[in-house]
């Protein structure tokens, strides 16, 4: 496949990224080791709290649509670097089960250096049933093409 560059980025253009399904032991597995709290990884503590069953980390579902980022559009990208995200937001919770989509558009674009320009790209992940479980903006440097 062809290397995409900043300028073959369009402002407003989407890439639907893939979909992904979360299962329970993976959800116990990322929250023991980065993210232990009793909601991910202790399913009667979860039973009794807000959601009533486990959830996600944030951060794991996070790491997800960063791979179906990488895998859905990136790859393809001439991709120097991020520096850094803004909006992170998580909406609902994601539950083992669940089948995660997720959308990149091109929000924004800026001139860095003549190397290289800023994209913005509006990330956009839902569960199955349409809701949104995760939005933010990742501020990626793209090389221009030679």
């Amino acid at each position: 496949m062809s290397t995409t560059y900043f300028d073959d980025l369009p402002v407003g253009e989407t890439h639907e990224l893939g979909s992904y399904t979360v299962t329970e032991d993976e959800i116990v597995d990322f929250a023991t080791q980065y993210d232990p709290q009793s909601f991910h990884v202790d399913r009667a503590a979860a039973s009794e709290g807000a959601f009533g069953d486990l959830i996600a980390s944030g951060w794991h579902t996070a790491a997800i649509t960063m791979a179906l980022l990488v895998d859905g559009l990136l790859e393809d990208v001439a991709v120097v670097g991020a520096v850094g995200v803004d909006d992170l937001r998580w909406r609902v919770p994601v539950f083992g089960g669940d089948e995660l989509r997720a959308s990149a558009t091109i929000g924004d674009k800026d001139d860095w250096d003549e190397s290289k320009g800023l994209v913005e790209f509006d990330i956009e992940t839902v569960r199955q049933d349409g809701e949104t479980a995760l939005s933010r903006t990742d501020l990626v440097l793209v090389e221009r093409d030679r």
